[in-house]
């Protein structure tokens, strides 16, 4: 994924869940729109190297977002909705050996329930359905951890992939750790117990979990290699 043009700039806070307040290279303070609504744990300290791009909407009332952060253990890409894009071109350039898909479609009505899914893949005779998390959370060396709060929304998808299976479909959860320090995945049980125990009961279920993880440059962003997956219990 080829990123926008990128300034760089130093963190001062982060707050309202959708602001950032930054110091510019030429010393001016700006407001951001910040892309995440999760807690952002070690990834919006003061004082942290953040990068920005720059939208040429005029209708906006911030025209600058935070797209990336030196965390202090790898750079982290703090948009949380590049993740889809990012699983997306994985899959067409067969980066995901998991799946082989003849079609992709994004945004997948869940059959027999309430909202969609990331993909729907066709692979051989398979209807693949396939649910995209994000992970940002570092813990523990090079832990990545999912999620960062509390989350039900998480949790109800995780039932939904398991209802595929149940149905004779296949189900995938892939884990894009958008964080380049991140060398495995693990559930936080310590945030999202219930999260957790379905993740769990899921795989047992004949959900697939996968997870990988990325690299950049500042120029683009891609998926470059499979990481582990380790479930608690």
């Amino acid at each position: 994924m080829k990123l926008p043009a990128l300034e760089e700039g130093v963190l001062i806070r982060r707050y309202k869940r959708f602001l950032a307040d930054i110091e510019t290279g030429s010393g001016d303070h700006i407001t951001i729109h910040c892309p995440n609504t999760g807690a952002m744990t070690g990834c919006a300290e003061t004082g942290a190297t953040v990068w920005y791009s720059k939208s040429d909407n005029p209708k906006r009332k911030y025209p600058h977002t935070w797209e990336l952060v030196d965390s202090g253990h790898g750079i982290v890409s703090v948009n949380t909705g590049r993740a889809n894009s990012l699983v997306g071109e994985a899959l067409e350039a067969g980066v995901i050996g998991e799946l082989r898909p003849e079609t992709i479609r994004a945004e997948a009505a869940i059959p027999e329930g309430d909202g969609r899914f990331d993909f729907h893949l066709r692979c051989g005779a398979r209807d693949v359905y396939v649910e995209v998390k994000s992970v940002t959370l570092l813990q523990n060396g090079t832990l990545g951890s999912f999620p960062d709060a509390v989350s039900a929304r998480a949790t109800k998808h995780l039932k939904a992939l398991m209802q595929r299976v149940a149905a004779g479909d296949r189900a995938v959860l892939v884990f894009c750790a958008q964080h380049c320090g991140i060398e495995a995945v693990t559930p936080a049980a310590d945030i999202d117990a219930t999260y957790a125990a379905t993740l769990k009961e899921a795989s047992a279920a004949g959900v697939e979990i996968l997870a990988y993880g990325c690299r950049t440059d500042l120029e683009e962003f891609v998926i470059d290699r499979k990481l582990p997956v380790m479930l608690q219990g």
